[in-house]
């Protein structure tokens, strides 16, 4: 069984020139040899110029497992079930709420995360904080194409774009006097971040420095109250994405911190963060990340709602935005094949400098720069390419009101929506849930309590199957996105021959998955309606 389903994959893979799923990297297919390659008209994956960090590191074991090639003689997809488990839970990461002497006020009770790379290395990225100088958490997504260093910089910074715009003048004339005279500033952010995620060490100073210049604009405005949240989400989105263009733009004597903004700038991502306080939940969207609420209805029903539309040329809204903001004679040409321009899925995102600024700055940037081919960075203008920008970063933004009802917000890249519905995603946590209810050791044993008592209880346990189950969430879900056969049951087999895909085959099988799941404190919930009848 297991040799059939290798082989099947195998053999279709190697000849197939058609990219499956959404496949978001300007990507076309040449077949050569009964070897695919992939041509990137933009950007290879390529991310970090020499001397820079690199995410070589960061998903080793997950790579020791998966074949380098398809020309490999000894072709084996055979994982055992502790090879699975180690390679899907090596990007765990979770964060219970401290609940001090029973006064746990805040609406989030945990958040469980986790990646799968099919991309080498990941394009994915993810970002969870604490917000110290305002109120609430936040929750980010971040799903790069064209490499990964546009999705790395945005989760790097996004989150402090969106504390500043909601912090009082107060706050912020109290943190511009520190920086100007040289004190400790106070700290934004408090992160909650998985042990292998790197940040670019190299330009920090550069992004603290430009963080500076936008609260400085804010206190320029001379307005108080300030923006409202969902104000303050979208000028973030909007600040950032100009600064990264900006970035690229300005004179730079430091090659490495050159490099990093020409990389980038002219690679994307898309961005999906959750900003919660208390009851009130705001959920800002670029692109084609995702969000959905599960909601344990009244009878006992679960039911999903979504709190994000993809942007995308599946999307009529979209269209007629597109539409609206270009000539009637690019008609035609704005969506091809189902892509912006013909080149891009999303049709809203970071970066990308190449869908937004006009021929002739994208000609002078990359003339006056060293060496970007070594950066496999080129100019390419696509046909009809005549009144830009095509590509904004400008969110949509949702609020929701959390009621006791609304357990758990799902937040995921595109790799997770490709393989599960929204409905088929609540179903799995909503389970999962109730499994791991079950399955809480029961405290109340009969007495006297011997040895034969205690084997038949670890036996029952055994058999409700605790030890196979995912402590993580995310990982359940990652784990049935890539697993499942057509009963919707985990096909170990599937799951085996999935996870060792070689490097230029697994795209074609699966996108870079990325999942948090946010539980909420339904008690917290309930008080704060209590006390505001």
């Amino acid at each position: 069984m297991s040799r059939t389903v290798s082989s099947r994959i195998l053999s279709s893979a190697r000849n197939s020139i058609v990219l499956q799923g959404k496949g978001r990297l300007y990507s076309i297919g040449i077949p050569n040899r009964n070897k695919i390659k992939w041509k990137l008209v933009f950007s290879k994956t390529y991310l970090y110029p020499a001397g820079s960090c690199s995410l070589d590191n960061t998903f080793s074991l997950k790579k020791a497992f998966r074949h380098t090639s398809t020309e490999e003689e000894h072709f084996s997809f055979q994982l055992s079930p502790s090879q699975i488990n180690d390679i899907l839970r090596a990007g765990e990461l979770s964060h219970k709420i401290l609940d001090l002497n029973g006064k746990n006020a805040n609406s989030v009770l945990k958040f469980e995360s986790n990646q799968l790379a099919s991309n080498a290395p990941i394009e994915d990225r993810r970002s969870a904080a604490t917000c110290l100088q305002t109120k609430g958490m936040m929750f980010g997504v971040f799903d790069g194409h064209a490499g990964s260093a546009c999705a790395q910089a945005v989760s790097e910074r996004l989150l402090h774009y969106i504390a500043v715009s909601l912090m009082s003048r107060q706050t912020l004339e109290e943190i511009e006097l520190a920086v100007d005279c040289m004190k400790p500033v106070l700290p934004i952010l408090q992160w909650h971040k998985h042990p292998n995620e790197v940040e670019y060490r190299e330009i920090t100073s550069q992004y603290f420095e430009n963080l500076r210049v936008y609260w400085q604009h804010l206190l320029d405005l001379d307005t108080e109250p300030g923006f409202s949240l969902e104000e303050a989400m979208i000028c973030a989105f909007k600040r950032l994405d100009s600064d990264i263009s900006l970035e690229v733009q300005a004179p730079q004597e430091n090659e490495l911190m050159r490099n990093i903004a020409l990389q980038v700038a002219f690679s994307g991502a898309t961005a999906c963060v959750a900003h919660i306080d208390g009851v009130h939940l705001h959920v800002a969207n670029t692109g084609d990340c995702r969000a959905i609420l599960g909601v344990l209805e009244e009878d006992g029903t679960w039911s999903t709602l979504p709190l994000t539309r993809d942007h995308n040329a599946f999307d009529e809204f979209e269209i007629r935005r597109l539409k609206k903001e270009h000539p009637r004679s690019e008609e035609k040409t704005l969506f091809v094949n189902d892509r912006l321009l013909g080149i891009l899925m999303p049709s809203r995102a970071f970066g990308d400098v190449q869908l937004k600024w006009s021929k002739e700055l994208q000609h002078s940037v990359l003339e006056n720069s060293c060496d970007v081919e070594s950066l496999n960075i080129y100019q390419y203008v696509p046909p009809n390419y005549h009144t830009p920008p095509y590509l904004t970063a400008e969110p949509e933004v949702t609020y929701h009101k959390l009621r006791s009802k609304d357990k758990f917000l799902v937040i995921a890249s595109d790799g997770l929506w490709e393989m599960l519905s929204n409905e088929k995603v609540v179903k799995l946590v909503a389970g999962h849930l109730t499994e791991l209810n079950v399955q809480k050791p029961q405290l109340a044993f009969e007495k006297p309590v011997n040895l034969g008592y205690m084997h038949s209880l670890l036996l029952q346990r055994k058999n409700r199957g605790i030890a196979s189950l995912d402590q993580n969430i995310a990982t359940h879900l990652i784990r049935h996105a890539i697993g499942s056969n057509e009963y919707g049951e985990v096909d170990q087999e599937k799951l085996a021959a999935m996870l060792t895909l070689p490097e230029d085959l697994a795209r074609m099988y699966r996108d870079d998955i990325t999942v948090t799941v946010v539980y909420f404190n339904s008690e917290t919930i309930e008080n704060y309606y209590r006390n505001n009848e």
